[in-house]
């Protein structure tokens, strides 16, 4: 659908005028509600108040302000029907599923979403006071999460002696359970620009100097991922690490013995809440969360964290009845949009994938965030360039080391 641009109508009239208009429309304004009546008069007040006396550069910024602030209110309303089609169709979408319905074109919105193409908010002239902001709260990096492991369950995590070490780990465990080299190289290409390191944060990568998110390791881990992976998969993890214990004998023995220990108060932790994203995040973002978070780093816990970020998707994608093998783009859009979003678009025909606007799998603030769902604009585009940005960084030291390791 073709969106008309905003007019600026109030280029060249001042807002007073504008709100003066319909009164001189032979009585027209006396068919508007009384309230909009009572704000129009309200703000003309204002209006000849505050431009007593003001300097031109003022008058002119308020003018500005004034077009600004209608060109913005006319888009909020368009973009505000559009989302909640948008919403609407989701519901309807789940609904048919449930009751086992195919889902057809006619179940998503297949225009485009208005984008903002309005004049920008003037800059005040006069000095104007700036609320205070409350401080941000710190974003836990590697420090942090072995500071809360020792002090919350008297455990460090066991490092790797090196990069490899930790890859070839992963390698075994992922293929044990089933992910294929291919969506474990090709995702880790994806993730980490085929360079991350097991401990790689977001922010902190490539020059980066500041952790933008606890996002962590080769798939990019939130603090919320362990936790809920741990509530989730805690038995697999501790069945795991029992069958190595078992195979395991002196000093070696003891310390994993103390690592199934603290494992199983973790996993005892994240269960003590309801299985829920929400719930899990409460616990993530304290201590308590950063210390399991902090398993991410262990030889042997990490791999496993890793591995089944990705496999619970795989197995969910399965448990819905769709079994042909995920290709690693697919697989990504589940791990970056949640299982459930990520299967709607996985199971489209290419035809629909055409056809079919990102917009369908985001709430509108993060579309309106996110340069490259709006610029590749359908299923079908965003699969491709997540496949290009997959071929482009597999061919890098990172990805070839891990490729190896399979």
């Amino acid at each position: 659908m073709h969106h008309i641009p905003i007019r600026r109508a109030l280029t060249l009239v001042p807002f007073a005028l504008v709100l003066l208009a319909p009164a001189a429309r032979g009585g027209e304004a006396d068919t508007l509600p009384p309230a909009v009546r009572n704000a129009n008069a309200q703000l003309l007040s204002q209006f000849f108040a505050q431009s007593a006396g003001a300097s031109p550069a003022v008058l002119e910024y308020r003018r500005k302000l004034a077009e600004y602030q209608a060109a913005r209110a006319a888009f909020d309303a368009e973009a505000g029907a559009y989302w909640s089609q948008i919403s609407e169709k989701r519901k309807a979408r789940n609904a048919k599923r449930r009751s086992g319905q195919q889902i057809t074109l006619d179940d998503y919105v297949l225009e485009h979403p208005p984008l903002y193409t309005g004049p920008k908010r003037p800059v005040n002239p006069e000095p104007e006071e700036t609320p205070e902001r409350p401080p941000r709260k710190p974003i836990p990096v590697v420090a942090d999460l072995l500071r809360a492991a020792q002090e919350l369950y008297q455990f460090t995590p066991q490092r790797p002696s090196s990069e490899l070490e930790f890859k070839r780990a992963y390698a075994r465990y992922a293929l044990a359970l089933g992910l294929t080299r291919e969506q474990a190289v090709r995702v880790y290409s994806f993730e980490t620009g085929g360079t991350g390191s097991y401990d790689v944060q977001a922010g902190i990568e490539h020059g980066g100097k500041r952790a933008i998110s606890t996002a962590m390791g080769y798939n990019q881990l939130l603090t919320t991922n362990s936790v809920e992976l741990l509530a989730e998969q805690g038995h697999e993890f501790i069945r795991a690490l029992s069958e190595k214990v078992a195979r395991t004998s002196g000093p070696a023995r003891q310390a994993l013995e103390h690592k199934l220990a603290v494992l199983k108060k973790m996993v005892a932790h994240a269960k003590s809440v309801p299985d829920t994203w929400s719930e899990h995040e409460k616990i993530g973002n304290t201590p308590q969360g950063w210390a399991m978070h902090a398993m991410v780093l262990d030889i042997d816990i990490g791999p496993m964290l890793q591995t089944h970020k990705l496999l619970t998707s795989v197995l969910f994608a399965r448990a819905k009845g769709y079994s042909r093998p995920l290709t690693a783009a697919e697989l990504e859009m589940m791990n970056l949009t949640g299982d459930g979003t990520g299967l709607d678009m996985v199971t489209m025909p290419q035809a629909m994938r055409e056809q079919v606007p990102t917009s369908n799998f985001f709430q509108r603030g993060g579309y309106e965030r996110n340069p490259v769902a709006i610029r590749h604009n359908t299923v079908a585009k965003l699969l491709a360039v997540t496949d290009v940005r997959m071929d482009a960084n597999s061919s890098k030291a990172g990805a070839r080391e891990l490729a190896g390791a399979f």
